[in-house]
């Protein structure tokens, strides 16, 4: 009877356990199942097949350039620099006819532009593979410049769209679907982490292609794809748009009140004269339009002044938002030579690093990137924004202080610390002239060194190798740890844009930061341009090092301006201590 009784509470207590693991199970496979058929999700696809082709494009179009011109890297610079100009001058524009439109017109219109302009791009591409020697021939080579042209301009237009694609879903409807600063902070994350993934592995795809096939084949693998691409996109943003309601809601009175109110303000302050000016130049213009004759020319002429105003009003309202010296400070980051680019790829590869190599180092940046955003969303909980975005900046700056020991350290090609390898070279003389004849010693000391390596001493050759590596491998033991500070860093000042911008205004705030990125990635380009030897780049290591310093020093500014004297406390976000327990609206009203 005893046994009896002592079996039953057993077996009950298995069925009980199993249940519970059963019910465990039924619950994640239910979350799991809400969560693929959430707007989240449908984000993060939209997010991936959009990056993924954008990546694509940008790898291939300069491979087509270069194939195409005789292996000249002209072609490629020039569509460089139309892309970064074009940003830099039409950044605001772009904002502001995203802020002025409704959301789903906006990807609408924006997703159609883009992907058509890439597949118009690779269809004359393929033309010009497929007939180069007759296009070459014709209007005396003049037809396959306008084939170049046209292949640049359509490629500056899909930038400008898919930029004003970038700013509708990451800066805007992000927001909307996110609904609060916890879930807005890890779906930022996720999607710099697919961002991240898509520079890494879709080159690897069509460079694959175009390998083993033909540039052609890969010019229509690009057109397949984009033409996929925007039929997708858009059922995908049809269902995000659906799901969401809010994304219907743009602005409302009180924020457009504001808006008016800040443009009186602006007017008052310029002064009465200009206002009158202002509003005689648009009845002007306005006559203009109407009288047939001059209908053409006022119409142009309204649409240029127009668009300097946006141009010049953009610029005032970035400038005049509680989070300027934060994003300030990331622009900052963009003049640097310590990115994974054409630029660090190149001075590498002249020092003597195989492809190999590079190959694995431009792997592990973009791992550093991935730990740098799973970094800020832990920093982000425990210690909030502001602070995260101050520690993630302190940790790039002491990761790239290793890029300033390479300048100094043996190996380094700066011209300006040849003496330092005085004790080397002189060590190296010395033995050969206690070991080789005098008549062997009348040819220059190297050549003896490279005649007769076998007979130097193993632990001086092995001492001289490692020196001569030293330098590059401290220079990419800091480029690739401070990915790390730098990506936390780029969300952390991203999502403060996000939560302190207006609405209204968030188009055109995110069209000039691109503009100042633009402005700064143009910068070091330049810098690049006047200072191209490697013997020099050392100073362009510590030009950047000290443009990454002054943007954490920006960040720093502002954060004292925000949170004032709880800059220097310990932050906690159980006990709701931190910047994140306040309102961003709040906090940008008090700042203002």
């Amino acid at each position: 009877m005893d046994f009896q009784i002592e079996e039953e509470p057993s077996v009950s207590t298995n069925t009980h356990c199993t249940r519970n693991k059963k019910g465990g199970c039924l619950k994640r496979l239910d979350s799991t199942w809400r969560f693929f058929h959430s707007a989240h999700f449908f984000v993060y696809l939209t997010h991936l097949i959009s990056t993924w082709g954008d990546r694509m494009w940008h790898f291939a179009v300069s491979l087509f350039l270069v194939e195409l011109n005789n292996n000249s890297l002209l072609l490629p610079a020039v569509f460089g620099l139309a892309v970064s100009s074009s940003l830099i001058l039409f950044g605001a524009l772009v904002g502001n006819w995203v802020d002025r439109n409704t959301r789903m017109k906006v990807v609408q219109v924006a997703l159609l532009i883009q992907n058509l302009s890439v597949i118009l791009c690779a269809v004359v591409l393929m033309l010009l593979f497929v007939y180069n020697a007759e296009i070459t021939i014709l209007w005396n080579g003049w037809m396959k410049i306008v084939c170049y042209t046209l292949v640049i301009v359509i490629g500056v237009i899909a930038d400008l769209a898919s930029t004003a694609m970038s700013i509708a879903i990451q800066r805007d409807w992000i927001i909307v679907v996110a609904g609060d600063s916890d879930k807005l902070s890890s779906m930022n994350a996720t999607l710099r982490q697919i961002d991240l993934l898509s520079k890494l592995l879709s080159p690897l795809a069509v460079g694959h292609i175009m390998a083993n096939t033909f540039s052609v084949a890969g010019c229509g693998f690009i057109a397949g794809w984009n033409l996929f691409s925007m039929c997708f996109e858009y059922l995908l943003l049809q269902k995000i748009y659906k799901m969401t309601p809010g994304l219907a809601k743009k602005g409302d009175n009180q924020k457009k009140e504001e808006e008016v109110s800040e443009r009186n303000q602006t007017a008052f302050k310029d002064g009465r004269m200009a206002s009158a000016a202002v509003s005689v130049e648009d009845e002007l213009v306005n006559n203009n339009c109407t009288n047939q004759n001059d209908k053409e020319t006022g119409c142009i002429k309204g649409i240029l002044v127009s668009g300097i105003r946006t141009f010049r009003d953009g610029w005032i309202i970035y400038y005049k938002q509680p989070m300027f010296l934060a994003a300030l400070g990331l622009s900052f980051l963009y003049m640097t030579v310590l990115g994974f680019d054409g630029i660090t790829i190149g001075y590498a590869y002249a020092q003597g690093i195989s492809s190999s190599v590079l190959s694995i180092m431009v792997a592990l940046s973009a791992v550093t990137g991935l730990i740098g955003t799973m970094f800020f969303t832990i920093l982000r909980k425990y210690c909030g924004l502001i602070h995260t975005g101050c520690f993630s900046s302190i940790a790039q700056i002491t990761c790239l202080t290793l890029c300033v020991a390479s300048v100094f350290a043996p190996g380094s090609p700066l011209v300006l610390i040849a003496p330092l390898y005085s004790s080397a070279s002189d060590q190296l003389e010395n033995y050969t002239t206690t070991i080789f004849p005098t008549d062997v010693l009348n040819t220059s000391v190297t050549s003896v060194q490279y005649d007769v390596p076998s007979q130097l001493p193993t632990n001086l050759t092995n001492f001289t190798e490692t020196k001569e590596y030293l330098s590059i491998a401290l220079y990419f033991a800091g480029a690739v740890s401070a990915r790390v500070g730098l990506w936390s860093f780029d969300l952390t000042v991203t999502q403060l844009i996000q939560e302190m911008v207006y609405e209204s205004k968030r188009g055109i705030v995110n069209g000039v930061q691109g503009s100042m990125n633009g402005i700064m990635d143009l910068l070091h380009f330049v810098m690049v341009i006047i200072i191209p030897a490697p013997e020099h780049f050392g100073i362009l290591v510590i030009l950047s090092v000290i443009f990454v310093s002054v943007g954490g020093l920006l960040f720093f500014c502002f954060a004292r301006k925000t949170l004032g004297k709880d800059l220097f406390k310990c932050v906690c976000m159980k006990e709701k201590h931190s910047e994140n327990g306040k309102d961003p609206k709040i906090v940008a009203e008090s700042i203002l």
